[in-house]
């Protein structure tokens, strides 16, 4: 059971730096900093997993930061659902 948390948090680890490397291409495509919407998917699903890891080895400061993160990449997904819906009504 050890294995398959400490394969599960180094696979949220690896999301969580994915989330960083498509931020970096689409920046160097774009010639300026970008934040890509998957920047926010692989956030919140390297998030969840780490969440869930955090639990299982009860550490509060651990669950603390990602939950707070959860919420903020939430955040931002909603903003740019309603942007979208926005620019769409009007446009």
């Amino acid at each position: 059971m050890e294995t398959f948390w400490l394969v599960l948090g180094f696979f949220a680890q690896a999301l969580f730096f994915g989330r960083f490397f498509v931020q970096w291409i689409a920046s160097e495509k774009a010639g300026k900093s970008v934040v890509p919407i998957h920047f926010w998917y692989f956030s919140i699903s390297g998030g969840l997993l780490l969440l869930a890891y955090a639990i299982y080895r009860k550490d509060p400061v651990f669950i603390l930061g990602q939950a707070t993160g959860i919420l903020i990449y939430s955040r931002n997904l909603y903003l740019i659902a309603r942007e979208k819906r926005n620019a769409k009504s009007s446009g």
